[in-house]
């Protein structure tokens, strides 16, 4: 399949296979992009944007609705390129590609909302009644947006429809495991009716591209999704930019004695293990109050493993992005059961690029398989004595994206929520929920700004004053 930059589909100098994690039999060819290529891309960008500016938010928002009902009739085929590039399960994946006409409805709608506000100048002294005051929000230009694999259609779309609603252009730069589907998702806003410049999309190595792409003076705006190592880097590299930062996290829930544990068991059996646990807002510690926590794992263990890994045709689970993940993960578990005296229950097995769902007990909340994001399919459960302790290890950690909590005491629940450095709290469910139009993004060393389309939208404008003088 070809790249598209500059109003044009290209094969580029050099092309790759593009394998399936499974099987690895290769699915497409996809080219190599350079640092020319991002050039041209970012240069036909500053084009588009200043069509974009001038488009009308009828305009188009009347596009992205277009994309969205085509989409609507390709969800089938969506599926079935984002689970053959990832390996996702075919249910999950038609899951995500039945969201995306929704979501790119719901960016044309906020996009076309650009309020501003009234200003009080009045209230200034000397200013007297002869000036108006108020603010407009215009779009910030040239958008970049880099994307992670493991949901090569969603993670797109809440980076690159709320810029084009809300007037942008954008160079997007898919994960290099997964271009197809976002290639397919840049067919339909062009069959749709955007302007050819308005977006590009550069396939290739992250690293080179990366680079390339945020540190050019050009760009107004960044918004990546990733590792927190890598934020770290694009926000060295970017300079004087808008950035929006959605990174690494190690979510905690929170299971009290007076928790419905059967509900808590199904609900971590599901947050902990959906798309082989390649969420950044998966369960990875399970924070177990000691009255309740062997009736929690009694619960747990046989819905884990009732979980089918293997084939994304007919599994509940398919694989992880590639062998190499797999064995990092399988080499994770291990060692975290073997030489730091926690017990593997169930799961841990690795055949190829498939990891068989785990459950982990007794797990020392300092190390990694606590501490650090593990991205597979895998939950470490950790006995606590009260609440207390719960919310000072939910915190102790370098993450704040999704917490959650499992208690039937109002007054548990309120405290918890208030006092988890998390930018979302779930009660009586786990972090893994997400409804495309909340804010969504983290704290501490998960990121920097919010998605969701109004959060979006707002993120991809900036706001100037206007002050109208009558006499002097």
């Amino acid at each position: 399949m070809r790249m598209y930059v500059a109003g044009e589909w290209s094969n580029g100098a050099h092309q790759e296979e593009l394998r399936s994690p499974y099987s690895g039999d290769v699915i497409d060819t996809v080219p190599v992009g350079t640092a020319d290529d991002v050039d041209q891309a970012i240069e036909a960008a500053v084009r588009g944007a200043a069509r974009q500016r001038r488009t009308t938010g009828h305009e188009r928002e009347a596009i992205l609705r277009r994309a969205g009902d085509i989409a609507d009739t390709r969800v089938e085929d969506l599926a079935r390129t984002i689970s053959a590039e990832s390996g996702k399960a075919i249910g999950e994946a038609r899951g995500e590609a039945s969201r995306a006409g929704d979501l790119l409805r719901l960016s044309a709608f906020e996009g076309s909302q650009l309020y501003g506000d009234s200003l009080p100048l009045d209230a200034g002294a000397g200013a007297g009644l002869h000036r108006l005051g108020f603010t407009l929000r215009q779009p910030c230009g040239v958008v970049v947006a880099i994307t992670p694999f493991n949901y090569p259609l969603l993670l797109v779309l809440h980076k690159i429809a709320p810029a084009l609603a809300a007037g942008n252009a954008v160079v997007l730069k898919p994960a290099r495991q997964t271009p197809l589907t976002a290639l397919k998702l840049v067919e339909i806003l062009l069959e749709a009716g955007l302007a050819p410049e308005a977006i590009s999309c550069v396939t290739g190595p992250g690293g080179e591209l990366g680079d390339a792409l945020c540190g050019d003076p050009r760009v107004r705006k960044i918004s990546f999704t990733g590792s927190t190592a890598t934020g770290e880097t694009i926000a060295r590299v970017a300079g004087v930019k808008r950035l929006s930062l959605e990174l690494g996290a190690s979510c905690p829930v929170a299971i009290l004695p007076d928790a419905d544990i059967e509900l808590a068991a199904q609900a971590v059996a599901l947050g902990g293990y959906v798309n082989a646990g390649q969420v950044c807002i998966s369960v990875q510690r399970v924070l177990a109050d000691r009255a309740i926590v062997g009736d929690f794992l009694d619960a747990l263990v046989p819905k884990v493993e009732a979980l089918r890994a293997g084939d994304p045709d007919s599994a509940d689970i398919g694989t992880l992005i590639s062998e190499g993940e797999a064995r990092r993960v399988e080499t994770a578990l291990q060692t975290g059961a073997r030489e730091q005296g926690a017990r593997l229950l169930t799961g841990g097995e690795r055949d190829g690029a498939v990891v068989s769902p785990a459950v982990v007990a007794d797990v020392d909340p300092d190390s990694p398989l606590s501490r650090d994001e593990l991205f597979g399919p895998a939950v470490a459960v950790t006995t606590v004595p009260d609440i207390d302790a719960a919310v000072r290890l939910a915190n102790a950690t370098d993450y704040g994206l999704g917490a959650g909590i499992f208690t039937g005491n109002v007054a548990n629940a309120v405290r918890f929520a208030r006092e988890v450095d998390a930018g979302s709290v779930h009660i009586n469910w786990t972090p893994l929920w997400r409804a495309d139009l909340m804010p969504y993004g983290g704290l501490k060393g998960s990121g920097i700004g919010k998605e969701g389309p109004r959060s979006a939208v707002e993120e991809m404008t900036e706001v100037k004053t206007i002050v109208l003088h009558g006499t002097a």
